[in-house]
């Protein structure tokens, strides 16, 4: 999901807020737990994202609801500015900007991963090292599996690929071939 200027510059605002709270994490916690709320049940995402809604009514559904799922006073009130700037719209990028921001912070980072299968355990864990180890840092490995890859895997890295495909492999064969090399 690509993030716009502006939910980068709110989720920083955020961000800065739960630091100097030492609540990274929580914060992190109950933004995923809304998101997943917000993504279950299509008639809250209506209720507040409509500007059918009165502004007042929509901040009344959004404390109650984070009032109840147990949502710290950082988040709700961080919610509810959202709403009050009309920015409730990119709460997903917000929220996706801040788990960046966090894992970032945390010295970690995602690997997306493309298997032609799906990996066992023991793969997915020297897969995970080897990836650490190149970077510096934690992966947290995300596989999503493609069969048209024939084989191998290709991982993707911050804005780094690495395509260790059976498909890549044959390819540079070929061209191996094809030079006479």
């Amino acid at each position: 999901m690509r993030s716009s200027a502006a939910a980068k510059r709110y989720a920083r605002a955020l961000f800065s807020i739960a630091s100097d709270d030492a609540a990274v994490e929580s914060v992190r916690g109950d933004l995923e737990g809304m998101s997943r709320l917000m993504a279950d049940t299509p008639e809250l995402r209506r209720a507040l994202f409509r500007p059918l809604h009165p502004v007042k009514d929509r901040r009344a559904v959004l404390s109650s609801v984070c009032e109840r799922a147990g949502s710290s006073a950082s988040v709700r009130n961080f919610l509810a500015y959202l709403i009050d700037q009309r920015r409730l719209v990119d709460f997903d990028a917000i929220a996706a900007e801040f788990a960046r921001l966090a894992d970032e912070a945390a010295g970690r980072i995602k690997a997306e991963v493309i298997a032609a299968s799906e990996l066992p355990d023991p793969q997915r864990e020297r897969l995970r090292a080897a990836l650490a180890r190149r970077t510096g840092r934690e992966v947290d490995l995300v596989v999503e599996v493609d069969p048209s890859l024939i084989g191998g895997a290709i991982a993707k890295v911050g804005g780094v690929v690495f395509d260790g495909s059976l498909r890549r492999q044959l390819s540079q064969l070929r061209d191996t071939l094809t030079r006479g090399q």
